[in-house]
């Protein structure tokens, strides 16, 4: 008997080659390769000319009005870009636990109360699970439907007879066709297992969202193909030890990239969270040394967070440096800027920067505040709290201009800050009408004579 024949895919980006490979050509990724048996497909046929389509040109193209269906989850509508679009194909990406299936069971809630015909197909849970989780939730003012099953070629079948609005997918790698030989969740299965829906949803303009279990590293499991197959790419993050959640959009075809949605982890379900700045400020300390607020921008969001630093003389050899909630490397580089460029020796220090709050920050607008709670840590000054900060630090110590300043000062002043330390060069751009005091500055070394004058 013949044996079947296998290729080897890559796992992180689907590259195939027909023998094992210790590092990915594609990726450049070690030990990614898996044994896949190849799927069989049909002699293409000849077509004639007359069936062939001719291309047309984009001027004679009519473009149609854009139409979305809310959620009634402002947060997730904002991540969406707006609203759910018709025929798109959703992932939704997380930690196991994080909250993805309680979230799209909440919009489904939402969905069948405005008249909606939603699909729930579980291939992990039980329908008496999902019933005690949805029950958990809140009650339900329309019909939701239920399947649980795992064949996508039984679920077409279905779909079409009963021809939905919605279709939620728990999860991508539970579900398999059975032409494929491999196991669920393999690279095959779920490459193909995608093509399908979204094929289904192109096909029948159902919109369908497609829950994804992530590695250890954090990514969607299976091929990076399957997040280039999708119009929308939705990734859970959150910290183990906080309550709150952020939805974070890393592709949409149909909206802004990298926007973000807020929510926090109740006993029913996700409450949005609609002034993100409040709820990272909460419990901030003030007039302690060290402490400083700045303004980040995720999406088109100002959001507000404190920046912490604590220097202290080191008992060792080594002093340590440690970054929580920014980049390790760039907290260094800010570290010998400031010994380089205003004398401050801190070889025999340990070094403590966090962003308080659980949210990760790596835009360079966060250097001005980093630098400023070194400062002040290292001095023993305590900042006004009334005080905001943002800027990006260069290699020389100058102080280079951010984008959507306007924004970050508006923010500012809605949480009654009275005072903004921001770059030079974009004090002349602030259109807000606010009573915030704007200070420009050029180079860090204004930044620590302002400190001096105003402790």
């Amino acid at each position: 008997m013949a044996k079947a024949k296998t290729v080897f895919f890559c796992k992180e980006c689907g590259y195939e080659s027909s023998k094992w490979l210790g590092q990915c050509p594609g990726c450049r990724q070690w030990d990614t390769f898996v044994e896949e048996p190849v799927i069989r497909k049909g002699v293409s046929a000849t077509y004639s000319h007359k069936e062939l389509k001719d291309p047309v040109l984009l001027s004679g193209v009519k473009a149609e009005a854009e139409t979305r269906i809310s959620s009634n989850i402002g947060e997730l509508d904002r991540v969406l870009g707006g609203g759910i679009v018709p025929a798109s194909l959703v992932l939704v990406g997380g930690d196991p636990g994080i909250g993805k299936s309680t979230l799209l069971l909440q919009m489904c809630r939402e969905l069948v109360g405005q008249g909606k015909k939603v699909l729930y197909i579980s291939g992990e849970e039980s329908k008496g699970q999902i019933k005690m989780r949805a029950d958990r939730l809140g009650a339900f003012s329309g019909e939701l439907l239920l399947l649980c099953e795992t064949n996508l070629d039984l679920i077409e079948a279905v779909v079409h007879k009963h021809k939905p609005d919605i279709i939620v997918i728990d999860s991508i790698q539970t579900m398999f066709k059975e032409d494929i030989t491999s196991a669920p969740g393999s690279v095959g299965q779920v490459r193909e297992a995608t093509g399908a829906l979204m094929r289904l949803a192109k096909g029948t303009g159902t919109t369908i969202f497609i829950i994804g279990h992530v590695t250890k590293e954090g990514m969607v499991a299976g091929p990076r193909v399957l997040e280039h197959m999708v119009d929308t790419v939705l990734y859970f993050e959150g910290d183990n030890y906080a309550s709150y959640r952020v939805l974070r959009a890393v592709k949409n075809r149909f909206g802004s990239t990298n926007e973000i949605g807020v929510f926090e982890m109740q006993n029913s379900g996700l409450a949005e969270v609609k002034n993100p700045s409040e709820y990272m400020l909460n419990g901030r300390p003030e007039g302690e040394p060290g402490s400083v607020v700045s303004s980040a921008i995720e999406g088109t969001r100002p959001i507000l967070v404190e920046v912490q630093a604590l220097i202290s003389r080191t008992n060792f050899n080594m002093p340590r440096r440690t970054a929580a909630g920014t980049d390790y490397n760039r907290v260094n580089l800010l570290m010998a800027v400031l010994e380089k460029r205003l004398g401050i020796q801190m070889g025999d220090c340990d070094a403590y920067v966090n962003v308080a709050g659980g949210m990760r920050i790596t835009e360079p607008a966060l250097d001005l505040a980093i630098i400023t709670a070194i400062i002040s840590s290292y001095r023993n000054i305590a900042i006004n709290p009334n005080t905001i900060v943002f800027g990006e630090v260069g290699l020389t110590g100058e102080i280079r201009a951010v984008n959507m300043a306007d924004y970050r000062v508006a923010e500012a002043a809605k949480m009654g800050f009275e005072l903004c330390i921001l770059p030079k060069a974009n004090v002349g751009n602030i259109k807000v009408a606010s009573k915030i005091k704007l200070v420009g500055v050029r180079n860090i070394q204004e930044v620590m004579d302002y400190i001096k004058e105003n402790r």
